[in-house]
C-alpha cells in the first residue's frame, strides 16, 4: 500500500472541533510542525470520515482511542463487548491508505496531557485514521508516534472518555477553502 500525500495543506491556523458523547473539544492543529497528518485530519473531517465512530481503546492514565471505522456499525454496547475481546476486529481499521510518519521532523512532537496523536502499527509509515488523546504526559511516545494538535478546551471532557462513547462529529475551523 502506498503512501497517501493529502491535497489539503496545512496553514497553521485550524483548530479541530471534536463533538462527542461526553462534550466537545477545542484542538489546535500543528499544521506547520506536521502537516501530513493535519491534511489528512482536516480532509477526513470535511468527508464526515469520523461521524458517529466510538472509542474503541482506553487505558487510564495513558490514552483513549477512537476514528476505526469497524466502530461505525456497532452501538456503544457492542463496542464495549467487541473491545474486550482482542479478536474483536476493533482497532484494526482504517480509512484504506496510510500516512508517513513525522515524529522525526517534528519540532514539537511531545506527548502532553491532551496531546492529539496518530496511531499506528509496527511500521512508522502506518497511521491512517485512528487517533488518540494523551490521559496525562507520554513523553515514551514521542520518539515513535507523530503529535498533531495539542487541545485547548475541554481537557475535562477528554477526561470523561471511555469506550463505547461516540464521536459524533469533527468539524474544522480555520481551515483554507
Amino acid at each position: 500500500m502506498g503512501l497517501h500525500t493529502p491535497a489539503y495543506q496545512p496553514t497553521g491556523d485550524e483548530v479541530a472541533v471534536v463533538e462527542t458523547s461526553q462534550g466537545v473539544i477545542r484542538v489546535q492543529l500543528a499544521g506547520k510542525d506536521a502537516p501530513i497528518h493535519v491534511g489528512n485530519f482536516v480532509e477526513l473531517a470535511r468527508k464526515g470520515f469520523y461521524d458517529n465512530l466510538k472509542f474503541h481503546r482506553y487505558v487510564e492514565g495513558f490514552v483513549i482511542q477512537g476514528g476505526d471505522p469497524n466502530t461505525r456499525e456497532h452501538d456503544s454496547a457492542e463496542v464495549v463487548r467487541l473491545a474486550a475481546n482482542p479478536w474483536g476486529g476493533l482497532g484494526t481499521g482504517g480509512p484504506g491508505y496510510c500516512i508517513k510518519g513525522e515524529f522525526a521532523t517534528n519540532p514539537n512532537n511531545r506527548h502532553l496531557d491532551g496531546a492529539l496523536a496518530m496511531a499506528r502499527s509496527q511500521d512508522p509509515d502506518s497511521a491512517g485514521s485512528q487517533f488518540y488523546f494523551c490521559l496525562g504526559p507520554q513523553p515514551m511516545l514521542d520518539s515513535g508516534y507523530t503529535v498533531f494538535g495539542r487541545t485547548v478546551e475541554g481537557l475535562d471532557v477528554i477526561g470523561k472518555l471511555r469506550v463505547g462513547d461516540v464521536i459524533e462529529r469533527v468539524t474544522i475551523e480555520g481551515a483554507a477553502e
